[in-house]
């Protein structure tokens, strides 16, 4: 696994964070995979029905310490679209396949990061995962600071209204998180995230 350096930044300490919520992490996400595990058969033929190319979209992400790690998804776009890129905003976006606009509204096509979260490279709660190449072009060292905590599915800034614009636009959400995350603060994420979900299933 490749690393690279990151500037110092005092990062979160405590019982919470270095064994609550891992062993949270891996517990639910075992439950998880256990219980979605229809879904990870079907999902799989469906998407090969609807287009041609690879079930699982794979791109390399920055994690914690600055580690470059595989994001896995469920392909949701054409393969003729770049990998790089800013991710769609809306069902409506022309890259997104049939099933895919299905797989995004109802965050299915997030399921594979189950993995990731088992492999200990992902968190649920934490900063999104940002893109290596905008990482190595746009941040600077004050910036990469945010790759001081565990990177998640969903956070601050997923909940937040600025969720339509860019990560690397947002990045306050990241700080606010590292210096307050809490039990209270993840569970305030999550009941933020089912109501996000549950909205963008009844528009």
């Amino acid at each position: 696994m490749e690393m690279v350096r990151v500037s110092s930044f005092s990062a979160p300490s405590g019982i919470y964070v270095q064994v609550v919520k891992p062993l949270f992490d891996l517990v639910l996400g075992l439950t998880l995979l256990l219980l979605t595990s229809p879904l990870l058969i079907v999902v799989p033929i469906l998407i090969k029905l609807d287009s041609k190319g690879p079930v699982i979209f794979k791109q390399q992400r920055y994690g914690k310490h600055g580690r470059i790690f595989d994001i896995y998804k469920f392909r949701t776009m054409y393969t003729d679209v770049p990998k790089e890129g800013r991710s769609p905003v809306s069902g409506k976006d022309p890259r997104i396949t049939s099933i895919g606009r299905m797989l995004r509204k109802t965050s299915i096509d997030e399921l594979p990061q189950l993995f990731n979260i088992l492999r200990g490279e992902m968190s649920f709660i934490g900063p999104r995962p940002e893109q290596r190449s905008i990482v190595e072009t746009e941040y600077s060292d004050w910036e990469r600071q945010r790759f001081c905590v565990t990177p998640g599915i969903t956070g601050l800034w997923q909940i937040s209204p600025e969720r339509i614009h860019p990560i690397h636009e947002n990045l306050h959400y990241d700080f606010k998180y590292a210096r307050e995350v809490s039990w209270k603060m993840d569970a305030k994420i999550i009941w933020g995230t089912l109501a996000v979900v549950i909205k963008s299933n009844t528009v």
